[in-house]
Formats: C-alpha cells, structure tokens, sequence
C-alpha cells in the first residue's frame, strides 16, 4: 500500500472472475457483513426467458447503482466496466483455475435445475448450456489478462483472491 494512503472501509465493491468462482456468494457475504445492498450484473442484464437487455438500457441500470452512496456489485460485464471502476474503492478479483470454476457451475446446475438462482433475473432458470461452458472453460484463457490488464489502472484497493477457498476468504474491514 502506498505510504500516506489510509485503508478505508469497504462501500463500493466490484467482485469479478470467471463463471462458476463464487462472485455472488461472496457478494452476499460482504453485503450482509457490511451492511451493503448487492446488485448482481446478471439480473440487470438477462430479461425473463434468456433475452438480454439492451444495452442503453442495461447502462442505465448499473448507472443508476453506480450512483449510490455504498453497494456491492458481482459481474464482469466490460461494457459497464469503466463507470464501475470510476465509483468503486474496492475491487475483488476471484481468481480460480477452470477446473475449480467448472466443478462449481456443475454443482451450481445439478442444485438449482429449472429454478431460477437468487442472483439470476427473474423467469431465468438455471439449465444446461453447453455455449455458457465453453465460456466459463475458456474464460481464464480469453479473458483473465484483459480483466487483470483494466485492473491495473484502478488505484484503489485491489484484492485478488486465488485457489479454492477464494469466494470464502476473510477480506478487509
């Protein structure tokens, strides 16, 4: 930490990483922990049976979140990525090998079959989709430099998380 730089509490909180890394568990967690509302990107940007908003739209909702005085935000979505950053004082990034990330979508699938996930948008059921695995598998190898590279700007604080236990790991207060 650069000297002269006082650690403050966490009250705008970007969680990101792969499909599967626990992003809005960990979400939850802060968000009870510190007494932060939790908005997770998905629900903002499915629409009930899978259709995707649009994008202006979309903008505008994770504006208007943005905006607030505290919160805490799961996703990676890079459109919305730069305004997120411009708000937050805290980033978190999960980082777990595709493995990890798989066995996790897996358990997630078989658990929740057919009903729709707290943090998923309503009439969105959790299913089997095969393109959504080749993503999340190939996500570490498409998309973790880009996500570590738009991080490298940030100068707040950055936490990466590794290895299994990253979504259960204790964070600053």
């Amino acid at each position: 930490m650069p000297v002269g730089k006082a650690v403050t509490a966490m009250q705008r909180v970007i969680i990101m990483g792969p499909p599967g890394s626990g992003k809005s568990t960990l979400a939850r967690r802060i968000g009870t922990q510190h007494g932060l509302p939790v908005f997770h990107l998905d629900q903002a940007y499915w629409q009930p049976g899978w259709t995707m908003t649009p994008a202006a739209d979309f903008a505008l909702a994770v504006g208007r979140v943005v905006s607030g005085p505290a919160w805490v935000i799961d996703g990676n979505n890079t459109a919305t990525l730069g305004p997120r950053l411009r708000a937050a004082d805290t980033v978190i990034l999960l980082d777990v090998p595709a493995w990890l990330s798989m066995l996790r979508i897996a358990r997630r699938t078989l658990a929740n079959y057919g009903r729709v996930r707290p943090d998923m948008a309503p009439r969105c059921p959790e299913k089997l989709d095969l393109a959504f695995l080749r993503f999340a598998w190939a996500w570490n190898r498409t998309r973790r430099d880009q996500t570590l590279a738009a991080l490298e700007g940030f100068d707040s604080r950055v936490i990466v998380l590794r290895g299994r236990s990253a979504s259960g790991s204790t964070l600053p207060e």
